[in-house]
């Protein structure tokens, strides 16, 4: 026979079952048809090349909607296109139901576009009677909203997922329309090797053989991780027939199908997603469709888990390296620190503290803040604190280290813009690194023998003492800039004394801040946690998580997840305790009945306007005083007295205030030193007179007053006795 002869007889063949030819040629835009197709088609049965427009026009628009997609998904699976499609007359009627399958060829043009070119066959099939089920049925209106509504739900779950666990558990709770998989493993690469990720609806420990398995073994998901081409297996016969090998590790599970397809993001094949059915399913294209685009969805999903992953380990990972211990535990003290980054990107920032033992024998505190809430932050957070450690551990003062600090950090910061500049950047501008930086510190100096504390500030916020009575208050210090603006600066020194029993608080401007509160409003909160008498305080431990709970919520040493978005600046707090005789610091303890209240302040001749703040510290001392006017009292007597010597010595003011005794009858003693030898005298001014009246105050409003002359200079001093509330009237 001839090869025409061999044509004809196969084009015989083909109409005998109702099945036609054709070839869709997209580049060219013409369809060519045999005599059976253009029959099936509702044309003249003899052989004819149609333009595909008119070839379209003959199939119901629903139908023709779905063809892209499942060209698209035949070509990525390197399989047959199938679909389903209904021929329509002239006039809009359904003249019968055909199958078109046909293989995809990918033809590049010159420009970059792709076009398709379809070979395959059509042939007619009978409808499904009403009440039975066919291997693949028209998409109706109802199926394509469902499958829809079900891959937006789908794709704002896998998005929402912060952690791969998340996204594991969201992939074992979707629901597919129609057909949903009752056992589901991810399937990553470890080198040469298979690893398993994760896996849903199997036992716990049945992943066993197939973990660790080589990728050129003879098993759908390795050969899945070779090609990037999904595997469907929609029989056991199917399984055991093409994986022989591996057919009696999935035996034992009972499924009656499987779907493996590719994770790919960015042209790169990640892993594997493997859908595992004990229901018979036969992966219709638009089954496929459906797992195809889910697989897609949870590859991005895994990506961006891993990322995020990654990124909160090298967070951790900071933290811990720009974090110190606290140190070995030092006698008669206790110490309890937290730190807390910012929300968003690393979650690292400028923010820190460190505990220095000194060569003296006695040790300090430091805490600070860099501006800004980045990496380039936190890097010239450690190598500041670095710097200050080490200037520290050479036994400088704690003026000189702060002084050597900012000259450390404004030429750190001078020289990384040089190095900007010489690269062709320009210089360093707000949109880009925000410099110069600079940072705010507070270094304390503790000798924990004593409890004396000698206190150096660059633009921080001042310490707070929680007094033995639970009492607490800001304590004032001479301070200076910041660290890193003017290199050459002086940082003054204040020394005080920790008595037995009280608590100092150190902390950065995120915890008093936080939450839309100034300064004043977020200092009142953090007062309300510090002096609360339903917990320990003196729980060092405890009492630093109630801290960073009022800011925002339950915290840990290293907070991160969703609380952490919701931060507006880096936390960072120091507790330090100094045990009395009485109790130690860390174990319940119960206070002796109203130890004393004390505090001290030095106001220099240089800052007169620190008399404002004695007189508000006065009223923080005693804001549980049952008598207001006498209050008023103290606040004026101390204004005066601290203002005289201000303007009749040339030295600084000394002020320390004491409150003994039970509520309603203590005893208010304040001195005021100065290194003057002349006694006050009492004057009479005329009534246009703006001083001399310090004398006449201190005998109207003291109870009992005094100057008691000392070896250089005097102490001027009174006492109130407190006087109860007065009983309302019946």
């Amino acid at each position: 026979m001839t090869c025409k002869d061999d044509r004809v007889r196969t084009e015989d063949v083909l109409a005998a079952i109702a099945t036609g030819l054709w070839r869709w040629d997209n580049a060219s835009g013409t369809v060519t048809l045999d005599s059976e197709a253009a029959r099936l088609l509702g044309l003249p049965a003899e052989p004819v090349v149609l333009p595909e427009v008119a070839v379209r026009s003959r199939f119901h628009p629903v139908d023709w909607n779905e063809i892209n997609g499942i060209v698209t998904l035949a070509v990525a699976e390197d399989t047959l296109a199938e679909a389903r499609l209904r021929i329509m007359d002239e006039d809009g009627r359904v003249l019968r139901t055909v199958r078109s399958r046909s293989k995809p060829l990918e033809n590049r043009c010159a420009d970059g576009r792709v076009d398709y070119e379809l070979i395959g066959t059509i042939q007619e099939i009978a409808e499904p009677q009403p009440g039975t089920t066919a291997a693949h049925t028209p998409i109706t209106g109802d199926w394509r909203r469902s499958r829809e509504a079900f891959l937006l739900d789908a794709g704002r779950a896998l998005a929402e997922a912060r952690s791969t666990a998340e996204v594991l558990r969201v992939a074992a709770s979707l629901s597919m329309p129609g057909f949903s998989p009752d056992g589901l493993a991810v399937f990553g690469m470890a080198g040469e090797r298979l690893s398993i990720i994760g896996h849903h609806g199997q036992e716990p420990g049945d992943e066993g053989p197939f973990a660790q398995m080589r990728l050129d073994t003879d098993y759908p998901a390795a050969e899945v991780v070779r090609t990037g081409r999904a595997i469907y297996l929609p029989t056991p016969e199917e399984y055991k027939r093409r994986f022989p090998a591996t057919w009696p590790l999935a035996q034992p599970f009972g499924r009656a199908s499987w779907a493996f397809l590719p994770l790919i993001v960015a042209g790169r094949t990640m892993g594997a997603w493997m859908a595992a059915f004990k229901h018979p399913v036969t992966f219709s294209p638009d089954e496929r469709s459906v797992l195809t685009t889910v697989a897609r969805m949870l590859a991005q999903a895994l990506q961006r888990a891993g990322v995020a992953e990654s990124e909160r380990e090298l967070t951790t990972g900071l933290q811990r390296s720009m974090m110190p211990q606290l140190g070995p535990e030092i006698p008669g003290m206790t110490i309890a620190a937290r730190y807390v980054p910012t929300g968003g990107g690393l979650q690292v920032g400028g923010d820190w503290y460190d505990m220095i033992p000194l060569p003296s024998g006695r040790f300090a505190l430091v805490i600070g803040d860099v501006q800004g809430h980045d990496v380039r932050a936190a890097g010239l957070m450690g190598q500041l604190r670095i710097a200050v450690r080490a200037y520290a551990s050479e036994g400088h003062r704690p003026d000189a280290v702060l002084s050597r600090a900012s000259r450390f950090l404004a030429g750190l910061c001078s020289s990384q813009e040089r190095e900007r500049e010489g690269e062709g950047a320009g210089p360093l501008d707000d949109a880009d690194f925000q410099s110069p930086r600079f940072a705010t510190c507070l270094y304390v100096e503790c000798d924990p023998g004593t409890g004396t504390l000698e206190v150096a500030r660059a633009g921080h916020p001042d310490p707070a003492i929680r007094m033995a009575d639970g009492t607490v208050l800001m304590r004032p210090t001479a301070g200076g800039l910041p660290l890193g603006i003017v290199p050459d600066t002086d940082y003054p020194t204040t020394r005080f004394t920790l008595e037995p029993g009280e608590t100092m608080m150190l902390c950065t401007d995120g915890l008093i801040e936080t939450g839309g509160h100034d300064l004043d409003t977020g200092w009142a909160r953090l007062r309300a946690v510090l002096e609360s008498d339903t917990h320990d305080t003196e729980n060092l431990e405890k009492l630093a998580d109630l801290l960073v709970q009022a800011v925002h919520g339950p915290s840990s040493h290293h907070t991160t997840g969703p609380l952490a978005d919701r931060r507006e600046d880096d936390i960072a707090v120091v507790l330090l305790c100094r045990a009395s005789a009485e109790c130690g610091c860390g174990t319940s303890m119960t206070y002796p009945a109203r130890p004393a209240r004390r505090t001290m302040l030095t106001v220099a001749q240089a800052e007169p306007e620190r008399i404002a703040g004695a007189r508000r510290q006065i009223r923080e001392l005693l804001h549980d005083w049952a008598d207001e006017d006498q209050l008023d009292s103290a606040e004026l007597m101390v204004s005066e007295m601290v203002t005289n010597v201000l303007v009749h010595t040339d030295g600084d003011a000394v002020l320390v205030a004491e409150a003994v005794g039970e509520l309603g009858t203590r005893r208010l003693r304040i001195e005021v030193s100065d290194g003057s030898d002349e006694l006050p005298h009492k004057r009479h001014p005329g009534e246009m007179a703006s001083s001399g009246r310090g004398v006449l105050l201190m005998e109207m409003l003291a109870d009992t007053w005094g100057v008691d002359p000392r070896g250089e200079g005097k102490s001027t001093w009174f006492e109130l006795y407190e006087r109860s509330k007065p009983q309302p009237e019946a």
